[in-house]
Order: structure tokens, then C-alpha cells, then sequence
């Protein structure tokens, strides 16, 4: 139950901080940078965390469950991304769907790697 809490209590600051950056970056803008930043700093801290519970050993630290699981679930998107890759398909815009996409998933990749390679420089 501590751990449900946890996820809980952590899911819901991500998916607010997530909220406001879209809020204020997505707005009128031809690619959602909102979504694309929380993204990508969301596969950042997510591969420290791991990074970090590996290294450790403790994958089921109170961390991991508040930070990793519940604010990185919270706070990353799959189905916005998603609805505004059909979006932005459904109106032509085929640049910007192909950097919005390829971008995302590129450095989605690289921000997990980067975080998993901090995570070793953490004591």
C-alpha cells in the first residue's frame, strides 16, 4: 500500500508539472515543444533513476517508486505524443511531423542513455 501511495503521490506532481509546460509551450506553436521537452527530460531523469537503482541496487527503494514510476509515469506522455503526431499527419505538415517524431524518439533514447551515464557519477 506505502508503495501505491507513493506512485500515487508522485504521478500526480508529473502530471501537473506536465500540464503546465504544455500549457505554456504548446500554445500556438507548429510542433508541441511542451510535450517534446517533457519527453525527453522526462527519459533524462527516468534513466538516472534506473541508472542510479541499478547501480544500487535497490529498484524497490521509496526513490524509485515516487520518482521513477510515479513522476516519470506522470510526467511523460505516450498518448499525447501520439494524438499530435496524428494531428499533424491529418493536417500535412509532414516536416514537422518527421522532426517532431524522429527528433522525439532520438533523443528520448540519448536522454535515457545520458541519465543511466550520471547516474554512475552519483555516489
Amino acid at each position: 500500500m506505502k508503495n501505491l501511495i507513493l506512485v500515487f503521490i508522485g504521478g500526480g506532481l508529473g502530471s501537473s508539472l506536465r500540464y503546465l509546460i504544455g500549457r505554456y509551450l504548446n500554445a500556438e506553436s507548429l510542433i508541441p515543444y511542451g510535450t517534446f521537452l517533457v519527453n525527453v527530460l522526462g527519459s533524462l531523469l527516468i534513466g538516472i533513476i534506473l541508472g542510479w537503482s541499478l547501480k544500487n541496487d535497490s529498484l524497490n527503494s521509496p526513490l524509485n517508486f515516487i520518482l521513477g514510476i510515479g513522476f516519470c509515469g506522470g510526467f511523460t506522455t505516450f498518448s499525447s505524443f501520439s494524438f499530435e503526431n496524428y494531428s499533424l499527419l491529418k493536417t500535412g505538415d509532414y516536416w514537422a511531423f518527421s522532426l517532431y517524431f524522429f527528433g522525439s524518439l532520438f533523443l528520448g533514447i540519448m536522454a535515457v542513455l545520458t541519465g543511466i551515464l550520471i547516474s554512475k557519477l552519483i555516489p
